[in-house]
């Protein structure tokens, strides 16, 4: 599969008070194509607005995907994956990096009450991860897991276009790596 022709990237990067969230519009050759940024609480519920406002700020109907990095921004502040198919009426998926058993168990360690039980909610509601496989001897070796959880799009084709937007040698795909950047960059002008 070819990459979208266009990928909204979306990452976060946070301050003491405040997480930074940048969306990069990323064309299919790597090329930057757009910018826009939000905020959100570092340990709210607001991180899935602070998308749909980069969305909205954007506001372009050529991006054909949105990925995001990862789904817990912003200490925990979880990424509702439904609700943003739902708003951006566009294949949403979230790439994370590391092994893991899980955000339940730091989640209740963290939390108690309302704030638990929301933070549960959301996150079993989320599709389960899905390792996305290397498709040739180019791609970041095993020792380097990626996984997506997609929603609005076969978790497959999600992990298509993650190894068709990724340069090689590099392990984060092009609209999660620009937007990264472009988030860590908010957050120090901001912060100055």
């Amino acid at each position: 599969m070819t990459p979208p022709s266009r990928t909204l990237g979306i990452a976060f990067s946070d301050a003491r008070d405040a997480s930074h969230a940048a969306g990069v519009v990323i064309r299919a050759d790597g090329t930057p194509d757009g910018f826009a940024f939000a905020t959100c609480t570092v340990g709210g519920t607001d991180a899935t607005d602070a998308v749909i406002d980069c969305w909205r700020a954007l506001d372009r109907e050529d991006v054909r995907h949105v990925a995001c990095a990862g789904v817990a921004p912003a200490w925990f502040n979880l990424l509702d994956l439904d609700r943003l198919r739902e708003a951006l009426d566009r294949p949403v998926y979230a790439v994370s990096y590391e092994a893991s058993p899980g955000l339940e168990p730091a989640l209740r360690d963290a939390f108690d009450g309302d704030a638990l039980a929301d933070r549960l909610a959301t996150y079993r509601s989320l599709p389960p991860r899905v390792p996305v496989d290397a498709a040739d001897d180019d791609a970041p070796d095993s020792d380097d897991p990626r996984f997506v959880r997609a929603v609005g799009v076969d978790s497959d084709e999600a992990a298509a276009a993650i190894r068709g937007l990724t340069r090689d040698g590099e392990r984060r795909c092009e609209p999660l790596r620009i937007a990264g950047l472009a988030a860590s960059a908010h957050r120090e002008a901001a912060t100055e």
